[in-house]
């Protein structure tokens, strides 16, 4: 019963994060999988089937709002897919302990990026740059494949600074991102899941679904600045689980 409220607890946070944010359901269903004794490579899998179902439920959700720009999020999931493809494939072969430690080490690197203002709809933003959009693409990609993070806390910023977008639509559009580097991941990835329990999967991944419109209309409702910190101080608890997983793994090994 414990493990069961805990994943409907976890899954809902999950759904807040990516239905307000555009954001955070990998670097948050990681760590809960792992708290819930999923070991760190199947976590990943099931990440990558969390996130995506429920990235893809916020993103119809932003596209009838008209905050999805298809054709820009379509080519920055281009240069992502390869390097989703490589790092997936990849994920398999790293000692647990480095796949933990590196997810420590990202999330607490978001948590601070969470704590700046991002760009209002007054502000002037800078011009597209193609390249810079193809880097941040296939930088992400990998960052999915590996980790079994959808990339949303890199998204979201590169979209911005790097695409040009303003932050709602960079937040609808890496829903966007998100949903199809995260199938492209679980395409290489769906063999790694030894113990998985559906028994957990199931509930965490249905209260991440409703959890994401409950999201979007948070979203409306409480300032982006109160958001951000909010999830800027799961990303560091999330991150200090990860470590303290990260010793005892390498003490145990």
């Amino acid at each position: 019963m414990t493990a069961l409220v805990l994943a409907l607890a976890a899954g809902a946070l999950v759904g807040l994060a990516l239905g307000a944010l555009g954001a955070g359901g990998g670097l948050l269903t990681v760590p809960a999988l792992v708290g819930l004794g999923v070991p760190p490579v199947a976590a990943g899998t099931a990440a990558l089937v969390v996130v995506a179902v429920t990235a893809a439920t916020a993103l119809a959700r932003h596209a009838r709002q008209g905050l999805v720009r298809w054709r820009t999020g379509l080519l920055f999931t281009a240069a992502g897919v390869p390097t989703a493809l490589a790092g997936g494939a990849l994920a398999a072969r790293l000692p647990d302990a480095v796949l933990t430690g590196a997810f420590a080490v990202i999330a607490a690197a978001a948590a601070p990026r969470m704590l700046l203002p991002g760009p209002t709809a007054g502000d002037v933003v800078r011009p597209p740059r193609p390249l810079h959009a193809l880097a941040a693409g296939a930088g992400l990609g990998a960052t999915t494949g590996v980790l079994g993070v959808g990339g949303g806390f890199l998204a979201v910023p590169a979209l911005t600074a790097a695409v040009g977008l303003r932050i709602r639509e960079a937040a609808g559009t890496s829903l966007l991102v998100i949903t199809l580097n995260s199938l492209a991941a679980l395409a290489v990835r769906a063999g790694p899941a030894d113990g998985l329990d559906p028994a957990v999967l199931a509930p965490f991944a249905g209260a991440a679904v409703l959890g994401a419109w409950d999201g979007g209309r948070l979203a409306a409702k409480v300032s982006g600045a109160v958001l951000r910190r909010v999830f800027a101080g799961v990303l560091l608890a999330a991150a200090a689980l990860m470590a303290v997983e990260t010793v005892a793994l390498a003490i145990t090994s």
